[in-house]
């Protein structure tokens, strides 16, 4: 089964529920769905931000659990320099957070379902999954 790497903008249309993930069902659709520790630590940092109970906390745990979270090792930190130092050479700059996601992405060759495209669409060796393909 082919392996999927989530955006944090896609997992957290997913649990909110929210329709924008839609364009994107048929692409994740029997797929095994991973995320980067990246998004782990965004989703958590979006829940303290908004001061979420334990109840809603456990309820995203509770979500992440149905996600494969693909683990750090040298080589993803290697590709996380090289994506973040290519984009500043080419004047392109991408927040640390993309950079990770793009690294994990690269590094375990896989896709990724984003909503923001523009984002990763400048990053040499990227595959995007584009709903409007």
């Amino acid at each position: 089964m082919d392996i999927v790497l989530v955006d944090t903008d896609i997992v957290s249309f997913i649990f909110k529920g929210d329709n924008r993930v839609q364009p994107y069902t048929p692409f994740l659709k029997e797929k095994i769905l991973a995320v980067s520790f990246m998004t782990v630590a965004e989703l958590f940092q979006w829940a303290a931000v908004r001061n979420w109970g334990v109840k809603r906390i456990k309820q995203l745990e509770d979500t992440l659990n149905n996600y494969l979270m693909l683990p750090c090792d040298i080589e993803l930190c290697r590709r996380w320099g090289k994506v973040r130092a290519n984009r500043r050479k080419a004047g392109h700059p991408i927040s640390p957070q993309d950079a990770w996601v793009a690294a994990t992405a690269l590094r375990y060759e896989i896709p990724i379902a984003t909503y923001n495209l523009q984002d990763f669409k400048r990053v040499e060796g990227l595959k995007l999954i584009r709903p409007d393909n």
